[in-house]
């Protein structure tokens, strides 16, 4: 009878069975890793080791030295193109090789020339002397002259009606050169359906030279238009000094163009002066021009 092989005998003759099933020219599988190493990532193995840079490998061919570390770069330290170079401005000495010839400096501007106002040429020459003979002032600064011009115009139809408030402003600003103010109300009533601070008008205060181109326009061109003109009330002083004129239409002024006008607006005109007494004031707006009605009349 055969033997019976022990179990070494079949380990061996087991292992004998795997090295002929491997194909030849492969190594032996490694054994198990060491603990605590790391594992083989996939595809390391596989990577061909760093070829030397092409262009170290041409330029060492060639005897080129590669650069050192800390070369400074082609052009370092040079001076940039055109610097301590004295430049000349365009168009300089074109003119003597046969070229365009620079351009002539303009000419400062002239200064504006301010024009005094016909009417207040009027009040140095005439009616500040005629005043200061007349009533023998012996300060020349009691004399009677302009302190402002107020105009305004109550819109009680802007409750209804927005647009009014955009019309009246354009007029006035026609009529004065100077842009007006919204006036607002300053208490609620009830009975008005009125609110706090809801518009109610326009005004605009003039000063200086404009007064006077106003003040002019208004005694000889404005007033003398109206219908059956006999004159301005002389009961119209508030016993300041101090005139106010109503007007019913603002067409009398021939700034107004009849054609670009909304609606027909009353004006009201304040003239405020200085003077001490309403005798003094309508004198002096009467030598001013103002066309008062005559006494008798």
């Amino acid at each position: 009878m055969p033997e019976v092989q022990g179990s070494s005998g079949l380990e061996a003759s087991a292992s004998q069975g795997k090295e002929k099933s491997r194909p030849a020219g492969q190594p032996k599988a490694q054994g198990k890793k060491a603990k605590g190493e790391k594992p083989v990532e996939r595809g390391e193995a596989s990577q061909p080791p760093a070829e030397p840079k092409e262009k170290e490998a041409r330029g060492a061919g060639r005897g080129q030295q590669p650069k050192a570390a800390g070369q400074q770069p082609k052009g370092a330290g040079q001076a940039p193109k055109g610097e301590g170079q004295q430049q000349r401005p365009r168009g300089e000495g074109q003119a003597q090789r046969g070229g365009r010839r620079p351009e002539a400096v303009e000419a400062p501007p002239k200064p504006k020339v301010k024009v005094t106002p016909r009417l207040l040429e009027r009040y140095r020459k005439e009616v500040a002397p005629a005043l200061i003979k007349e009533f023998n002032y012996d300060n020349p600064m009691r004399v009677p002259r302009l302190r402002k011009v107020v105009l305004n115009i109550g819109l009680g139809e802007a409750l209804v009606n927005p647009k009014a408030i955009e019309s009246a402003t354009k007029d006035l600003t026609t009529i004065a050169g100077q842009k007006p103010v919204v006036t607002k109300a300053k208490k609620s009533i009830a009975n008005f359906k009125l609110r706090q601070g809801v518009p109610i008008g326009v005004m605009v205060t003039l000063r200086g030279n404009r007064m006077y181109s106003l003040l002019d326009r208004l005694f000889n061109t404005a007033l003398p238009r109206i219908r059956d003109f006999r004159g301005v009330s002389r009961a119209a002083f508030d016993g300041r000094g101090n005139y106010t004129l109503g007007l019913r239409e603002q067409m009398i002024f021939p700034d107004i163009a009849y054609g670009e006008m909304e609606k027909l607006r009353g004006l009201q005109i304040t003239i405020s002066t200085n003077a001490s007494s309403d005798k003094e004031a309508m004198r002096f707006l009467e030598l001013m021009g103002m066309p008062f009605v005559r006494t008798g009349a």
